[in-house]
């Protein structure tokens, strides 16, 4: 099915393969999915006027906002980036400027097109790869190389094309087999070097970004070259699988309408991109000072406000709009409300969605249920060093138990605890991993006490010891 069908519901049961509970925070993002859908069936008179309606997730740290919004646009093959709205200020203050997120998000559009055209291309880059990869091995067949030349002065090419055409063919159905994937071979691949640019101050990576891309552009200039810029090519001694996947790439990158590939990307950036801004609590004025560092986050609000509302940008690619773009924000909200951002702003985040902290009983499903969950990655991780790690039911309980209670302690960092006490637990079960091999070891409530009755005091001597 196309991802752009899926329902709310299907959206829905998409992510709880991903993200523990939430559940309100993934109904509002599944309906922000499903608009985009019946936007484009409507009439084309009405259809400019369908704005998205922009979120705001409220929760503390670690409760699944970014990966809720980051699955949302992976899940819809949808252009996708993250800033921190910490990182803008107003001008004359050290920052970037909130223009670069949508250039950030034609990049990531321009990848994400590129990416999939070279994925359709992959079988004719690979059959000109073999081509290359079969000459280079000596396979060349009559007309390549020396020995083709030779051949051809002394009359015998017609008479040997047949056994020569055959020996190719034998040599192209080895590689495929892969029974020459560990010979050597000296094939030549472009190498992307990276012009030296002049230092450029904060808030000119664009510029800097512009001029690279400029100079890489003019090719092998043998006058440029000094400079770093434009592509090179070298010769690399390599492993035939090596060899076969690198030609792959070049060959597909190589045949992609980049043209086209563009006017996509620009397309799907205005229609179908998500920005996700974070830690916008931070440019919310608490107080009404106008002190220190709240004086910019006025600023950055403004600034915000035009590229959320709708407006025209320019990048490298052509000029973006953003009226449809879908803009996601999240913030903790500790010692701000939303309500402290100024009202234009607020109007253009109508969905607000409370994000709850996590329970102990969240955090055993998060280790058990997701299909990138922490127990999953670790046995994975181990077993490639031959050991089989088993975790049974009561140390994922005491493992979320002790989370949840450092959690309460401490700083609640939500289910980014988990590392800390996964972390801690493996350590010396990572480290002798080498030694260990064939070994199966469980992991049980005792062991996980055993091991981490001790973290919890750790984390309070902290505070005072460096």
């Amino acid at each position: 099915m196309n991802p752009q069908d899926l329902t709310p519901r299907e959206i829905v049961a998409e992510l709880d393969r991903y993200v523990v509970g939430q559940a309100a925070a993934k109904r509002a993002v599944a309906l922000a999915l499903r608009n985009r859908w019946r936007r484009h069936r409507v009439a084309a008179d009405l259809r400019e006027e369908i704005l998205p309606k922009n979120i705001i997730l409220i929760g503390p740290t670690g409760v699944g906002k970014t990966e809720i919004a980051r699955r949302l646009a992976r899940l819809a093959g949808a252009p996708f980036v993250k800033v921190e709205a910490s990182k803008f200020t107003e001008v004359g203050y050290v920052g970037r400027d909130v223009d670069s997120m949508v250039r950030d998000l034609v990049e990531a559009a321009v990848k994400l097109v590129k990416e999939e055209e070279m994925q359709k291309l992959r079988e004719r880059a690979a059959e000109a790869a073999e081509d290359k990869v079969l000459d280079a091995l000596g396979h060349g067949g009559l007309g390549h190389g020396l020995r083709g030349a030779v051949a051809r002065v002394r009359g015998e090419g017609e008479a040997d094309r047949p056994a020569a055409a055959g020996t190719r063919e034998r040599a192209r159905a080895q590689l495929r087999a892969g029974t020459l994937d560990d010979e050597s071979v000296e094939v030549e691949v472009a190498e992307r070097a990276v012009p030296v640019m002049p230092f450029m101050g904060p808030g000119m990576e664009d510029m800097a970004q512009g001029l690279q891309d400029m100079v890489q552009g003019l090719g092998n200039n043998p006058i440029l070259s000094m400079l770093g810029g434009g592509q090179k090519r070298r010769k690399r001694r390599v492993r035939v699988r090596e060899a076969l996947e690198l030609l792959t790439q070049e060959e597909a990158a190589r045949m992609v309408d980049m043209e086209r590939v563009i006017r996509e990307a620009l397309e799907r950036a205005q229609n179908a991109g998500i920005v996700f801004i974070d830690e916008i609590d931070k440019i919310a004025g608490s107080d009404g000072a106008v002190r220190g560092p709240d004086v910019s986050r006025g600023g950055v609000q403004r600034d915000l406000l035009p590229i959320v509302e709708g407006s025209n940008v320019n990048t490298k690619y052509g000029v973006v709009k953003t009226d449809h773009v879908l803009f996601i924000a999240a913030g903790a909200f500790h010692t701000a409300k939303v309500s402290d951002l100024i009202p234009e702003l607020q109007g253009r985040f109508p969905i607000r969605v409370e994000l709850d902290p996590l329970t102990r009983e969240d955090l055993v499903r998060i280790l058990r249920e997701p299909r990138n969950s922490l127990v999953r990655q670790y046995t994975a991780l181990l077993a490639t060093e031959g050991v089989d790690v088993q975790f049974r039911d009561d140390a994922i309980e005491e493992l979320a138990r002790i989370a949840a209670e450092v959690n309460e302690r401490m700083e609640n960092i939500g289910a980014r605890r988990l590392h800390t006490v996964m972390e801690r637990l493996l350590d010396p079960i990572s480290f002798d991993a080498a030694d260990l091999r064939g070994q199966r070891i469980a992991v049980d409530a005792a062991m996980v006490r055993e091991r981490l009755q001790g973290i919890a005091q750790d984390e309070d001597l902290s505070r005072y010891i460096l």
